[in-house]
């Protein structure tokens, strides 16, 4: 997997976090610099987790689907894609923020929801036979760096961002699908 291709899948996934992370910055009145490091240090923590538990579950079943594990990985990032362009259509026109987005139950919670995807992107690493090492580090630092940054965002322009990051995660997720499809199918 090319540095592009691991940094676009970063980004991609980042996308929920930097979403949620606008939405806590609406309510970071006060302390916006605290509330936007732990917002980012829990994302990144988890966002960097959850591809290597992916990854570890992958690896049982990596034998098992060898000879399509290409189409899994498609279909994993489309679904993912499509599902963070479905969210992005729901998100309350009015986007209300979590009430006591620095508590640490409410970012822990909000850091496992927005890493879900994750967990299913390093499923699909082990069956790419990708190495998770790199990919681990440079999605959790993506995600802190994004989730900052999403704070003051969501702090200076409220909720007309939220939106417009969950399409572009989602596309750049389905894109990236497509692309693995055509490599392993196509071009192999």
């Amino acid at each position: 997997m090319t540095p592009i291709t691991v940094l676009l899948i970063s980004i991609g996934l980042a996308m929920d976090a930097f979403a949620v992370s606008i939405g806590l910055g609406i309510k970071a009145k006060e302390n916006k610099l605290r509330i936007a490091l732990k917002t980012a240090f829990m994302f990144g923590v988890f966002q960097s987790l959850m591809p290597v538990i992916g990854w570890l579950l992958g690896n049982q079943f990596k034998d098992i689907i060898v000879s399509y594990d290409h189409w899994v990985a498609f279909f994993i990032l489309v679904l993912i894609g499509a599902k963070m362009i479905y969210e992005s259509t729901k998100i309350d026109k009015k986007c209300p923020a979590t009430d006591n987005a620095d508590r640490f139950i409410t970012l822990f919670m909000l850091a496992i929801a927005t890493s879900i995807d994750a967990l299913a992107v390093g499923i699909s690493f082990s069956f790419l036979d990708i190495l998770i090492t790199i990919p681990v580090i440079v999605i959790g630092c993506v995600t802190f760096i994004f989730s900052f940054i999403g704070v003051e965002i969501g702090n200076r322009l409220g909720c007309h961002a939220k939106s417009k990051a969950e399409v572009l995660g989602g596309l750049i997720l389905i894109i990236l699908g497509i692309k693995i499809l055509l490599e392993h199918t196509y071009f192999a």
